[in-house]
Parts: structure tokens; sequence; C-alpha cells
């Protein structure tokens, strides 16, 4: 056999979770075609000598349905080594949709996951309506990653009930109409059904989205129709206003994940904000008790807190106040000016004091950067690293001996691209860990391609690789590519990915396990309109297969657009 590439002498970390060995990867029409000493003719070669050699990492959590109508790439995923997404978590997806009603699906993912719409306007060339018409779009659309979907509730309930569907409940008639489309979209290739009942996911009249108005009965009839074809994921938002209400929601899923035997995945969150809230004990032993009973249960975690960011660049936490509201609105440069101006400075001080007080609401990233309460200075920190080690606002005035706003505003001045981090869940790296550790949790809650410029978890798969595992040693380098691989293959029924072995698809990363890290985010204006978002890259990395063709080189595009669209059973 004459292969099309090798990649010779690499430490092959394969996925399983075994030990490491070195060996030559051969590849042959983007599978792997051969594991060992290989002698035979070969048309191009890799030398990864130092090199780790691991299956490419899968990230099932995020929102690139938009984005991957004018972004080839696959950023900032591709650049963390991701080579598979799924995408329309939640219940927010862009089909199937009327053509009268872009624009309003449109303005709801602006509001919910900050993908702007200009970016939308300019960068969609949105000429479908069904689901499948949107898989066979997604399909034919040059792609350096591979793309997985669901049939999102939110989407399915405007598309089937129209206006009502902010309002009123589903009748017989809607609801046997939503199912068939979910049928549908399974025999097409969804990899299942997404929902939300989290009160932070709102449209931009601050209501509640369309999947939060269903009632449990609707879910169930989905769930059922997937049962009923033996195929489909039910991924949902859980509901975390508050400890009691998350309970509650816990509770009915079990009947559900019961009834129907259909996997079901849902966010493990560790969180202080909210009336008594739930802890990831609760939540985990939750989903161990639910396996026990026989139902097929995830748990979806993150590998670091989930944060609000905040820069001079995008927003900062006092830009709903009218005075500062009046600087911000100023050209980058002017701004700039305006605040080394000292008595400008002392006006914007003093408007501080008048920002909302801190209340007990569950906020996410969205409303904590668009509707901010007065920060807590002990719990934003001044990003220096990526490490979890940055100072705090609050450390930092203490040692200036100046106000915590002073402190932000000459920092800002001194470099535009300063970031601040505020944790909103997942604050403890003790509580991070705890959820990594369970065995059914899956390191995959990226929200990549949402919270454009108010998040970024994109780089969740090299933080627990740079963090977790080189500096903090919790987890062996062969555990770690095992979460990010394997098992999320295994969760979602990636047959052929997740795993170096012959005959699996060829969707691999090259990196060295001394240098691997995210690097600190910057807000540039690339989307469609320029439109701002979060970037953020990774060192390390010296090359990314997908589909056997290389796809980045060293952190750089090679032009070669290898990547598939992922399929539920039914489609294969």
């Amino acid at each position: 056999m004459v292969h099309d590439l090798v990649i010779r002498g690499g430490t092959v970390v394969d996925g399983s979770g075994a030990q490491r060995f070195t060996a030559d990867v051969g590849i042959k029409d983007g599978r792997i075609a051969e594991i060992g000493r290989i002698t035979a003719p070969v048309s191009k070669t890799i030398d990864a000598d130092g090199l780790i050699v691991s299956p490419g990492f899968i990230d099932g959590h995020t929102h690139m349905d938009a984005q991957v109508a004018w972004d080839p790439l696959g950023s900032c995923s591709c650049w963390h080594g991701v080579t598979s997404v799924v995408m329309s978590n939640c219940g927010f997806a862009l089909a199937p949709c009327k053509p009268g009603d872009r624009d309003l699906y449109a303005r709801c993912l602006s509001a919910v996951e900050d993908i702007p719409t200009e970016a939308m306007a300019a960068g969609i060339d949105w000429t479908w309506e069904t689901f499948p018409e949107y898989l066979a779009t997604v399909e034919r659309l040059p792609k350096a990653i591979n793309y997985g979907m669901y049939i999102g509730h939110s989407a399915l309930r405007m598309y089937a009930m129209g206006k009502r569907a902010f309002t009123e409940k589903a009748t017989e008639d809607e609801m046997v109409r939503m199912a068939d489309l979910v049928k549908e979209a399974l025999r097409a290739g969804a990899m299942g059904f997404s929902s939300s009942r989290a009160s932070t996911h709102v449209t931009p009249d601050n209501t509640p989205v369309a999947s939060r108005i269903a009632d449990w009965e609707e879910i169930d009839r989905i769930v059922a129709a997937m049962a009923e074809l033996d195929a489909g994921i039910f991924q949902v938002g859980p509901d975390v206003a508050s400890g009691p209400a998350h309970r509650a929601f816990l509770a009915r899923l079990r009947e559900l994940a019961l009834t129907y035997r259909r996997p079901v995945m849902f966010g493990v969150l560790a969180t202080k904000q909210g009336d008594d809230p739930t802890g990831w004990a609760y939540q985990t032993r939750y989903i161990d008790e639910t396996v026990a009973a026989g139902g097929r249960m995830f748990g979806q975690g993150t590998t670091r807190s989930i944060n609000a960011i905040f820069s001079l660049k995008s927003y900062l936490p006092f830009d709903v106040l009218p005075a500062w509201r009046k600087v911000r609105d100023l050209p980058m440069e002017e701004q700039k000016r305006q605040l080394a101006d000292p008595e400008v400075r002392r006006e914007l001080v003093a408007a501080e004091s008048r920002m909302k007080p801190r209340d007990n609401v569950f906020q996410g990233g969205g409303a904590a950067t668009t509707d901010p309460r007065k920060p807590d200075y002990a719990n934003l920190f001044a990003m220096t690293g990526v490490d979890w080690d940055d100072p705090t606002v609050e450390q930092l005035a203490r040692a200036r001996g100046q106000h915590p706003v002073e402190v932000m505003i000459d920092l800002s001045l001194a470099n535009e691209n300063q970031v601040y981090v505020q944790p909103l869940v997942n604050e403890s790296p003790d509580d991070v860990l705890g959820i990594l550790k369970h065995d059914r949790t899956l390191a995959t809650f990226s929200d990549s391609g949402a919270h454009v410029a108010q998040e970024m978890g994109s780089s969740l798969q090299t933080h627990l690789l740079s963090y977790w595992v080189r500096k903090r040693g919790a987890f062996t380098l062969e555990e770690a590519v095992k979460k990010i691989t394997r098992d999320n293959a295994a969760a979602w029924d990636l047959i052929d990915r997740g795993l170096i072995g012959e005959g699996y698809r060829a969707d691999l990363v090259l990196f060295e396990e001394d240098r691997i890290r995210p690097t600190v985010p910057t807000v540039e204006r690339d989307l469609p309109g320029g439109a701002r978002r979060l970037v953020q890259k990774a060192e390390g990395i010296r090359a990314t297969l997908v589909n056997g063709a290389v796809a980045f080189e060293n952190g750089e595009a090679t032009g070669a657009y290898a990547g598939t669209v992922l399929k539920g059973r039914l489609a294969r």
C-alpha cells in the first residue's frame, strides 16, 4: 500500500487512556491505515519526533451555526486542536426557518448568544428553510473542521407556531408537527434535539425564548418521537435560577430519561448565584443515580470558570452609566484622550457609585456584560496570563492606593488590549476539578461561536492540557486526551473518530507536550461587516489534520478544507 501521508516517529497518545508509545501513523484516503514502523512507499511525511500525536479534539457544545456560513476555518476552536464540533445547542438554531422570519431568528440568536446581527446579515447567504436544507447547505460550504448539529427547540417552535411560540402552549396538531419535523431531521442527519429551560435565555424584548414557553408534555412528545426511531440525543440547558428551580428541573428530566431511554445531556455547573444553589456533587450524584435506574445521561463541564470578559475594546462594567456612555460612544483614540483627562476621570469614578447594587439573581455572561451590577473587585481579575493566577482589581487598587475604577482606566490606557475576567460560575478550581473527575461529565462546554465579545471558552482543550495536566498534575496526559477525544466521540456516537486506530478517520493533532497552551485573548474586528469578537489562539500545536488533510500548521491555515458534516446514525 502506498500511503498518502506518514507521520513518523511521534509519541502516540491514542485517546483510549492507554500508555503512550512511539510509532509511525500511515494515512490513506482520509483514514488511518497503519500504525507501527512503516517502511512502505509514501507520498508525503511529517517528522513528529518529539511531538505528541493524538486524536483530534471533539467539542460537543458550540453555537457555530451562523459562523460556519462565513468562516471556513472554524475559529477559535480550530486553533486549539478541535477537529469536530456539535452546534445548535440549547435550542438555538437557524433551521427550520420561514423566509419571513430570518430577521427574528437572527435577533434572537444575537440577544442570547451575542452573535452580531450585522455579521449575520453580511455573512449569511440564507437560502434554506427546512432542517435538511440547512444541513445540505453546511455540507456544501468549505470547512476546515467537521460539524454536527441538532435541530433546536426554539427554532422548531417558531417554525411550527409563529409568534404564538413566545406566549402559548402548543396545540395537539402543533406537537404532532414538531415531532414529525424532528423525525425528518434525524433521518437527514441531525445528532438529536436540543432545548433550553435556562432563565438567562431571553429574547431581544427580555422575554423567555420560545423553548422556555413549552411545557414538559411538549418535550415528552418530541423525545418520544426520537425513542420511536431509536435515534438522537436530547441536550438541554438547565434552569439554575435557584436551587429549588434547579432541583425541580432535574427531577422532571429524570422522568423523561427513564421513560424514553434516549441519551440526555445538560451542563453541570458550580455557582454561588441564586438562592440555595445546587452544588456539582448533587448534580453528578443525580447523574449516577439516573444511570443506575436505567437512564442514559451525561453532564457537560468546562475546564475552568465561565466568565464575563471585559475590555476597553468591547464591554466595560460601567458602560450602562450615562457619564460612561458619553465617553464610550466616541472613537477609540478620543476615548483614550477623555479617559486621560483628570476632570473626566473624577466624573467617571464618581459615576461608578451609582451603579445597580449586586443582587442574587443568576446572571450569565450576556447580562453580566450588558446589564452589569456594581463590580465585586475581589472577583474581577486583570488578566496577565492563562494560569488562573492573575491579580484582582481590588488587590491592585490596594497596592497602588487608587480607586478600582482608576486602576482599570490606567491599565486600559497602558494596554488597550487589557482584558478583565469576572468568573460567574465554576469560580473555584476545586469545583471545576470535581466536575472534571466525574466519569460521566464530558469536558466539552465551550460555547464556541457564541458570546463572541462576552466570553471565551474555545480554549478549554488547551487549558485542560496546560493547566490541569502540566501545571497541576491533576490528570496524566493520557487521561486528559481521552476526555476530549474518545469520551466525547463515544457520547455522540461518532463511531470512527476520537481514537488513533486502523480504520478510524485521520483527525489528528501534533503538539508539544511542554508548550501547548492558550494565549491571552484579544478583541478583533474580523467578523463580517467589521463586527468585533474575542480571539484566542494557542501555542505549541505543530499541526492539525482533518480527514487526513493538514488543515493547520503552526497555527496557520493551509487552505485545506477537508471537513465534513457529522451525521447521526439514521443518515449514515
